[in-house]
């Protein structure tokens, strides 16, 4: 029999009257698997209430040390799976279980900036889990911020941006590489994205889904997503920040791409550098920054709270999953 309780941890925050993120720790000691599964089976509508309510759960402690482990923890769930296939990730990945693969396969030196899961594409999951199996020997942590928490301070502090934001969305254009760049956190080929092995495959699915492309001499692929929205209302009243902003604009640069021209208002106007370097430190100011223990497992909602990579020394495995919106 599983016994769980929640727990405070050095750097968690007090966010409208509540935590973040929810700590949870297993205390029975010699737990095995199946009695997670059983645990997680009886409380997952209070868990999914959580996530919601806090932004993230990390749970600490349990009997967790693979990828196969994290797969099962993750089915206790009940929630429906989100391939990495059916994705339109920018990330390079690899596939370790159905549910389970490799977190953004960026190198160690590369930060990756906070960001909702996929927000700056028509098709987003719902939630995320990580699984740490390897901890880096220094940094790696996973920064969470909570947008909804975000987007209030910038209604107070900057209430035209806020507004513009809500009105007019965002627009993301990025470069494609012909061949997966696993070298770049934004380096996944069209071919993978796209699911498409011909030119006219790919731009079916993008016609589909409302992009405007222009192909470019090497084989790479520009893409421009439709309209998307910045901000989002959430069921229970609160309104969330939800969106790629800050990674695209800080943090989309690579061999083929300029951060200074992957985004722009929904109607083509430009964002102000001053004020996004100020949304930039607002976020920086409310971050809890996950301190990764081997056979953690975070619960993030993709809706309420931002995530990012933090640059690391040696070897850091964390795997991720997706849910389905």
């Amino acid at each position: 029999m599983i016994t769980a309780t929640e727990q405070s941890c050095d750097g968690q925050r007090a966010e409208d009257g509540s935590v973040f993120p929810l700590l949870i720790t297993c205390d029975s000691g010699e737990t095995t698997l199946a009695e997670t599964e059983a645990w997680i089976a009886e409380n997952r509508n209070e868990l999914d209430a959580k996530a919601t309510e806090h932004g993230a759960i990390l749970f600490r402690r349990f009997p967790l040390a693979t990828d196969v482990d994290f797969d099962t923890f993750i089915a206790a769930f009940g929630f429906p799976n989100f391939t990495y296939e059916d994705s339109l990730s920018n990330a390079v990945r690899t596939n370790r279980t159905e549910r389970v693969f490799t977190a953004n396969e960026a190198p160690a030196d590369v930060n990756i900036c906070l960001h909702h899961e996929m927000a700056q594409t028509p098709i987003y999951p719902s939630k995320l889990f990580f699984f740490c199996e390897q901890a880096a020997e220094q940094g790696g942590a996973t920064p969470l911020c909570r947008s909804d928490v975000l987007f209030d301070r910038m209604t107070k502090e900057m209430p035209q941006f806020a507004i513009d934001c809500a009105k007019k969305g965002l627009l993301y254009s990025h470069v494609m590489p012909a061949v997966d760049d696993a070298a770049s956190g934004m380096g996944r080929s069209w071919q993978s994205t796209w699911k498409a092995t011909t030119v006219q495959e790919a731009e079916t699915r993008m016609n589909a889904l409302g992009y405007s492309w222009e192909w470019q001499d090497d084989g790479c692929l520009k893409v421009t997503t439709p309209r998307l929205q910045a901000v989002k209302q959430l069921d229970d009243g609160r309104t969330s920040f939800f969106n790629q902003l800050i990674a695209a604009f800080h943090g989309w640069k690579d061999a083929r791409n300029d951060p200074g021209k992957s985004i722009t208002f929904g109607d083509g106007s430009s964002l102000d550098p001053a004020t996004m370097d100020r949304v930039i430190e607002m976020a920086e100011e409310i971050i809890f920054n996950v301190p990764w223990q081997d056979g953690d497992v975070a619960l993030v909602d993709n809706y309420v709270t931002m995530h990012g990579r933090r640059t690391f020394q040696g070897t850091r495995k964390v795997l991720a999953s997706l849910v389905a919106s």
